[in-house]
């Protein structure tokens, strides 16, 4: 039997970890509506500090506010991610200067060096690991709104390792933009939740 998907969302003890909290069940309807990938149907929180962290190959993190990880996090973060693991971290600001964005950043300075995130090309496989986004990251209303960085961020940003993404970065606000009941998404002309199946399915064949 194959093994099933589980949304895991890292807790960290800095800042603050438990972001749009109708999102995760959001995916993973689409996951169900989508693909036949067996799933979990609720999200699961896990320590950054646990050794639990290992036992999954997706995780996702988010926030507002700081982020600065201690030795235990640094520890199981730097290892989860060189050794097969997949995040996913969204920057619940859009910002690309607000506190979490480089709180962030410079956490990943810190555990990968200063070189650590690139951005990632338009044509990258994760752009077509099950729909194809020809023209890159989709935009979230949240960049259209006037909040935020008042930016239209038109990459990504990665930190690959063995020629996999590991970590990937987003200011565009997946979160907050996925954040609603799963039943709305008949009011919607497109479900803005393909590109968070794209994620997954990345992350579970990389």
């Amino acid at each position: 039997m194959p093994a099933l998907f589980t949304f895991v969302r890292l807790q960290y003890r800095s800042g603050n970890w438990d972001t749009d909290q109708r999102m995760p069940s959001n995916l993973l309807h689409s996951m169900v509506e989508y693909t036949t990938v067996p799933i979990v149907e609720q999200e699961k929180v896990v320590s950054l500090e646990s050794t639990e962290l290992f036992r999954y190959p997706f995780c996702y993190l988010s926030g507002h506010k700081l982020v600065q990880f201690n030795a235990k996090e640094k520890a199981n973060f730097e290892r989860y991610v060189q050794n097969g693991g997949f995040v996913f971290v969204d920057d619940c600001n859009h910002d690309i200067d607000g506190l979490f964005a480089r709180s962030f950043e410079e956490q990943m300075r810190v555990c990968f060096g200063p070189k650590a995130l690139k951005k990632i090309p338009n044509n990258h496989p994760l752009y077509r690991s099950f729909f194809k986004f020809e023209e890159g990251p989709p935009t979230t209303s949240f960049e259209l709104n006037g909040w935020g960085d008042d930016l239209v961020h038109d990459y990504l940003k990665a930190y690959e390792v063995n020629g996999r993404i590991a970590v990937l970065y987003s200011n565009k606000d997946y979160g907050c933009e996925w954040d609603y009941d799963f039943r709305n998404k008949r009011w919607l002309a497109e479900d803005n939740t393909k590109f968070g199946v794209n994620i997954v399915m990345y992350a579970l064949m990389s």
